[in-house]
């Protein structure tokens, strides 16, 4: 027996491995199956190229077989096998890969790829054993070899016997500890629903052996325990089907035993790419809203395979957060993984993986809009929001791309419309794209607000979320024609009355004047409206920061104390005017009591807080009596 010493840097390597690197010690087995998937994988290459050698796919698999008396857990396979030579390369040196080495050296052909790297995802089993044994008996050679480990200090290799070739790993699993129970990985149905879990698209049979009661033979109900091997994985995955092999039941049915919702997904998305880049994905757009999904919580991602092993349950690069709903996975034989297989490098692949799919998403959305305009407004009762924000984060970086796909309620239409059918209705006098902000579509069609727009024909976007006038304000304009709130204090109308207006404007100065006096701070102006028809007062903003605006930033966690310029409006044909005037020249005390009805009004039709209620109602009481 020959004892031998790992590198300096192999033995680094290693403890850091075994206590930082993986963030799940559960995926130690998927290393090991990854492995023996690459070893059968090896002797089918050879097979190719030598007339000898015949690979018949059913001889070859990989059995699990926990013992828990004996405390081990031995993964073995019909692969190739390791010469001594080959063990001390593969298995000495830390982060020399094996498989990569065979790759280099052999055209891949018919579509196999080795998927493992002996020598790194090896040693993830240290993590849950104290010694790992390796029996193996190469293809190349009749003599068997036994390597075995405890870890940093070295290891030993000696002849063995074995009959058969290919290689059996067997782990002595840790006792338990404080806070990791070792014995699950002893346990059959824990090590089934990690195999399920990470390669359960492995090419070859992972096969078990499970105990099934059965009924006994020639009794009514006496049972007996057989032992049954079954095969856990379902080997080939559905991305790697034709599409013309799979209809919509097989994907919803995948859709589900993925467990991406509970729901019926909206649309299933497969594509197969074979070019500069070559990748398989399913991808789903929901129907419903994730109950977690606008919380902190959630996390965004796709499940991220490498030839069928799964490497990332959520890998959040290969999504922007404004497709940030929808679900699915990729799978690439091409991507540049590191040693963990878990952080992956932020590499050209990935990369461009992530553009092609964000496109891919974007075009089935627009399809969709375009011949299902039904069920692309359910999709987006849910996920519109989102959109909405894509636009305005990263300052705007994806508004170009999302605009045509946003909807808003429409004042003529009474149901979502997109900007590109409010533009093709727009008379060719109207020179704005005008929208109004509320809680909701039945408030903002009781706007004061609203009344001009409306009276002149022009059609109204209403804007009831958050992010709504944001998003707008970061995209600016529409097929080159801008946006304009009804409470903005230039709305681009011409009236014929604009001489009479002025005249007014100077008749009523001096009152205007103290009635900004009394309300100073609280108001940037007050001032007759060419917007109103038969509300009395509303409240309109001077500058880019609007009313809503400014109640939207008030409940974030940071406010910054931002305030719009607000503007009174009075109506200069409304009875209130004269009451106004009279109070003006005979009793200001009155004024003043009008003035704080007025502006409080104005208050509660923008939905805004009333700073003094008791003061409020008082004031209401003082004009009845």
């Amino acid at each position: 027996m020959e004892k031998m010493q790992f590198q300096a840097e192999s033995k680094r390597l290693l403890e850091m491995m075994v206590n930082s690197i993986y963030s799940q010690k559960e995926v130690f087995l998927r290393e090991l199956i990854s492995n023996a998937s690459d070893a059968i994988d090896k002797i089918y290459y050879k097979a190719l190229t030598d007339e000898n050698l015949t690979f018949y796919k059913d001889s070859y698999y990989i059995k699990v077989i926990p013992n828990k008396e004996d405390r081990t857990l031995t993964i073995r396979d019909t692969g190739i096998g390791m010469t001594k030579e080959e063990l001390e390369n593969n298995l000495g040196v830390i982060a020399k890969s094996g498989s990569l080495a065979f790759k280099s050296e052999n055209e891949i052909k018919d579509g196999f790829d080795i998927i493992g790297q002996f020598g790194v995802g090896f040693y993830a089993a240290f993590m849950v054993a104290d010694t790992v044994t390796v029996i193996t008996k190469s293809l190349n050679s009749d003599v068997a070899y036994k390597w075995t480990s405890e870890g940093a200090d070295g290891y030993t290799i000696e002849p063995w016997t074995k009959e058969d070739v290919g290689t059996e790993v067997i782990l002595t699993i840790k006792d338990n500890a404080e806070e990791e129970n070792y014995d699950d990985y002893l346990e059959t149905y824990r090590l089934q629903s990690i195999i399920k879990k990470y390669s359960d698209f492995i090419r070859y049979p992972i096969k078990m052996d499970t105990v099934k009661s059965t009924l006994k033979e020639g009794t009514e109900d006496e049972y007996e325990d057989e032992t049954i091997e079954e095969t856990i994985n379902s080997m080939v995955p559905i991305w790697k089907k034709n599409k013309s092999e799979l209809t919509e039941e097989d994907y919803e049915s995948f859709y589900h035993e993925k467990r991406y919702g509970f729901d019926q997904p909206l649309k299933s998305i497969h594509i197969n790419v074979d070019g500069t880049i070559r990748y398989n994905a399913i991808l789903y757009i929901p129907e419903t809203v994730p109950f977690d999904y606008y919380s902190k919580e959630f996390e965004k991602g796709l499940e991220l395979y490498s030839s069928g092993v799964l490497i990332m349950d959520k890998c959040s690069d290969l999504l922007p957060d404004h497709f940030g709903f929808v679900k699915g996975l990729v799978d690439s034989e091409d991507l540049s993984l590191n040693i963990s297989r878990e952080m992956l490098q932020q590499d050209r692949q990935l990369k461009l993986i992530a553009k092609n799919i964000s496109k891919k998403i974007k075009s089935e959305l627009q399809s969709l809009l375009k011949n299902d305009r039904e069920k692309y407004e359910k999709f987006y009762q849910s996920f519109g929001r989102q959109l909405k924000f894509g636009v305005y984060n990263d300052f705007g970086a994806n508004k170009e791309a999302l605009q045509d796909l946003l909807m808003f309620f429409s004042s003529k239409e009474k149901k979502l419309v997109t900007l590109d059918e409010y533009i093709a209705r727009m008379p060719e006098d109207q020179k704005y794209i005008y929208y109004a902000t509320g809680a909701t579509n039945e408030r903002i069609s009781r706007l004061p607000q609203t009344e001009l727009v409306a009276d002149k024909g022009y059609e109204i976007l209403y804007f009831t979320d958050d992010v709504d006038e944001f998003a707008i304000k970061m995209l600016m304009t529409y097929k080159e024609k801008e946006f304009k709130s009804v409470s903005s204090a230039d709305l681009g109308i011409e009236e014929d009355e604009q001489d009479d207006n002025e005249e007014n404007n100077q008749q009523y100065a001096d009152l205007f004047e103290k009635m900004k006096q009394l309300l100073e701070g609280k108001v940037k102006d007050v001032r007759l409206s060419k917007r109103l028809r038969t509300h009395p007062v509303c409240l309109t903003a001077d500058g880019e920061v609007t009313i809503e605006m400014e109640k939207v930033l008030s409940m974030m966690p940071d406010n910054q104390n931002v305030q719009a310029e607000k503007v009174l409006e009075i109506n200069p044909n409304h009875e209130v005017m004269n009451a106004l005037q009279q109070a003006f020249s005979q009793d200001q005390e009155k004024l003043a009591l009008y003035t704080n009805l007025l502006y409080h009004q104005a208050l509660l039709i923008e939905g805004l807080p009333i700073e003094d209620p008791v003061e409020f109602t008082n004031n209401i009481c003082k004009v009845m009596i």
